[in-house]
């Protein structure tokens, strides 16, 4: 009869995860090292940022607000031209982003910066559902755009501004459907 070979030995898993190690590692370090990582680290990866200044409620003046609305609007609507028409992935924290942002600069009085925003997404946002497969994101841009709109619902703006700008909105959107009613209804309030 053969004899059985012994088993290997295999050493037994420790009870740290790679996680655990990292936060050990991290716990000896002072406060001003890990605050220079994160932000070197949040420079490089606009994902990262864009979650840090959320967690930690990071506010922004004015100009600072818009120019990173607008930084999340790139990533919000990029996508890689290779895959038109199909289902691809998008940066579904930049639309929240966006949405956030847009209700802190009507906060700040700064509903027309907004506006002018809103114009951008409309027209690369309804782009980008043009391009895909399914439009998945539609709903993402319409939720942002409602900030907006109920603003405007609410606002002492001319009428003739608020009705312009629905119509810039409307011509700007390429697949004919993202928002429509509410702009419809919203520039029909000022022209009845």
């Amino acid at each position: 009869m053969a004899k059985r070979k012994a088993k290997r030995s295999v050493p037994k898993a420790t009870s740290f995860s790679p996680a655990a190690r990292l936060r050990q590692a991290l716990s000896k370090r002072r406060k001003a090292e890990l605050v220079d990582l994160l932000v070197d680290l949040a420079t490089d990866d606009s994902a990262l940022f864009r979650r840090l200044t959320a967690q930690f409620e990071v506010t922004f003046p004015p100009q600072e607000l818009v120019a990173a609305t607008g930084r999340a609007i790139a990533d919000a609507t990029d996508f890689d031209e290779r895959e038109i028409n199909r289902n691809f992935s998008y940066d579904d924290a930049a639309y929240d982003e966006i949405k956030r942002n847009f209700r802190r600069l009507i906060a700040l009085g700064q509903l027309g910066s907004a506006m002018d925003l809103a114009l951008k997404l409309m027209d690369e946002g309804s782009y980008q559902v043009e391009m895909s497969d399914e439009g998945l994101m539609s709903y993402d841009i319409e939720e942002c755009l409602a900030v907006v709109i109920k603003a405007l619902w609410k606002c002492d703006l001319p009428p003739t501004e608020i009705t312009a700008w629905c119509s810039k909105m409307l011509k700007k959107d390429r697949v004919g459907f993202i928002g429509t009613d509410a702009l419809q209804s919203l520039r029909a309030r000022f022209t009845s």
